[in-house]
C-alpha cells in the first residue's frame, strides 16, 4: 500500500502541470458558466416557457449532460488515458520507473487509478457546477423556479452512471496508450470507437451494449427516458454498465502483463 500511495504522489507531481490535469477542471467550468450565462441573458425567453421546478433543472441539467456526455467526455477520456503514459513514453523513463525499489504492480496501479481520479473529478464537477449555478440563477433571476425542486438525485444518479459508461472506454484507450507511443494510434482508434458507438446507440442497434464506446451515449438515453419519472428510477447497472465494468476489469489486469512483459528485461 506504501508503494501505492508514493507512486500515486508521483503521479500527481509529474502530470498537475498538464493540459490533461487542468482539463478535467477547467472544462467543467467552462461548459457550465457558458450554459449558466446564457439562462441569465435569456431569462425573459425561458421565464415564458412557465417550466415548474423539476422540468426546469432538466432542461438545465439536460444541456451539459448531453454535450459532456456524447462528446467531450469521450474524448477527454482518450486525451488523458494518452497524456497519463506520454509522460513516460516521451522521456523514456518506463524502465527508470519500475527499476525503483516500489512494487511493480503498484506503480502500474497507481498510474491508471490516477487516470480515474482525473475522470472522477472532470464527470463530479459538473453535476457540482450544475447544483450551485441554478441556484445562483434563482438568486439572479427569483421568477425561475429552480427552488422548487431538489435535483440533487437525479443528478447523482445521472452522472455517476455516466462515470461507469466510461471506465471501459478508459481502460481501452489506457492499454492503447501503453502498447503504443504515437498520438495517432490511440486516438485514431479512440476516435473511431466513438464514432461507431455513437451511431450503433442512436439507430438503436439490439447489441450496441456491447460496444463500450456505446455505453455513455445509452446512458443518456436512457437518461432522457426518465424526463416524467421520479428520478430514483433510473436504472443505474444496465446491460451497457455491466459491459464496461467488465471491460476496464479485464482490460486493467491485460495492462500490467502487457506493460511488464515489454519494459522489464
Amino acid at each position: 500500500m506504501r508503494s501505492f500511495f508514493i507512486s500515486l504522489q508521483s503521479e500527481f507531481y509529474k502530470s498537475r502541470k498538464t493540459l490533461a490535469f487542468w482539463a478535467a477542471i477547467i472544462v467543467p467550468v467552462v461548459i457550465c458558466g457558458l450554459i449558466a450565462f446564457g439562462y441569465y441573458t435569456s431569462s425573459e425567453k425561458i421565464l415564458k416557457y412557465n417550466y415548474p421546478g423539476m422540468m426546469l433543472w432538466f432542461q438545465y441539467s439536460s444541456a451539459a449532460l448531453g454535450v459532456m456526455g456524447m462528446l467531450i467526455l469521450p474524448f477527454y477520456v482518450m486525451f488523458m488515458a494518452f497524456s497519463v503514459n506520454n509522460i513516460e513514453h516521451k522521456n523514456d523513463t518506463w524502465k527508470t520507473l519500475f527499476s525503483q525499489p516500489l512494487n511493480k504492480f503498484s506503480i502500474y496501479s497507481a498510474k491508471y487509478f490516477y487516470a480515474l481520479m482525473l475522470l472522477f473529478i472532470c464527470t463530479i464537477l459538473f453535476p457540482l457546477l450544475t447544483y450551485v449555478s441554478g441556484y445562483l440563477l434563482q438568486t439572479l433571476v427569483p421568477k425561475y423556479t429552480f427552488k422548487d425542486y431538489d435535483p440533487a438525485i437525479i443528478l447523482t444518479r445521472f452522472y455517476g452512471k455516466l462515470f461507469l459508461a466510461s471506465l471501459g472506454i478508459l481502460s481501452i484507450q489506457f492499454v492503447l496508450s501503453l502498447i503504443w507511443s504515437d498520438f495517432l494510434k490511440p486516438m485514431g482508434i479512440g476516435f473511431i470507437g466513438v464514432i461507431a458507438g455513437i451511431i450503433t446507440a442512436n439507430v438503436g442497434w439490439k447489441h450496441a451494449y456491447l460496444i463500450p464506446y456505446s455505453a455513455p451515449t445509452l446512458a443518456l438515453r436512457a437518461a432522457s427516458g426518465t424526463k416524467n419519472a421520479r428520478p430514483e428510477d433510473l436504472p443505474i447497472f444496465t446491460q451497457e454498465i455491466g459491459v464496461s465494468l467488465a471491460c476496464a476489469a479485464v482490460l486493467f489486469v491485460a495492462g500490467y502483463f502487457i506493460l511488464s512483459k515489454r519494459n522489464i528485461k
